[in-house]
């Protein structure tokens, strides 16, 4: 009689694997517990909470407001894709970014295609601020991406970075302005009512 060979179960990963080391690799391949987000951040997997309701509701806003410009709009089509909850490839990281944006490509972005235009809503705690104003910044740069755009409830703006002639470049749009860009020929982005999305939520603790 020919010995049944078991298989051995793949592991699942959740919060109590956080800051345990891995490759590229073991990060793509990985099996993952829903409902929690998972980064790879030199060689650690970090591990940490889905965005609140005051970042999703404002981030399902915009994700209607660029698929009605697609559908809609002439130059619309400029668009390829937009996606939530995207996991981004940093060279051997890999970054959970709110939004991700895609145009120009005229095809489906592969999982090697950084986005054209990156979006986080900020959070209120301070080293998620600096997380989101400084280290995905300088990651996104790096990695391509022409756009970078911070929603701040808490400062009442949004904050466009972008590459131009080896330097960092900053915009703030105020609460009652309306943000333009060139990659998206007649895309208006009026940031009062996806700020006002997020305060009909409560206010996160610090």
């Amino acid at each position: 009689m020919t010995p049944t060979i078991l298989k051995k179960a793949k592991p699942v990963f959740g919060p109590r694997s956080n800051g345990i080391l891995m490759t590229p690799a073991e990060f793509d391949r990985a099996n993952f517990k829903r409902g929690w987000r998972y980064e790879l951040i030199n060689g650690v997997l970090i591990v940490s909470p889905t965005p609140s309701e005051g970042e999703l509701d404002p981030n399902e806003e915009l994700g209607r407001w660029l698929r009605n410009y697609r559908e809609d709009h002439p130059e619309g089509k400029c668009l390829d894709k937009t996606t939530m909850e995207r996991t981004i490839r940093l060279g051997n990281d890999r970054r959970r970014v709110d939004r991700a944006i895609w145009i120009g490509l005229g095809r489906i972005p592969k999982p090697t295609d950084p986005p054209t235009v990156a979006v986080e809503f900020v959070s209120k705690r301070k080293r998620d601020r600096q997380r989101d104003y400084v280290t995905k910044r300088d990651e996104y740069m790096a990695a391509k991406v022409k756009e970078y755009w911070v929603f701040d409830r808490y400062d009442r703006c949004l904050v466009v970075f972008t590459r131009q002639g080896g330097k960092i470049k900053q915009l703030v749009i105020r609460e009652n302005q309306v943000y333009k860009t060139p990659l998206l020929p007649g895309f208006e982005l009026p940031v009062a009512k996806l700020l006002a999305l997020a305060d009909e939520w409560k206010p996160e603790a610090k």
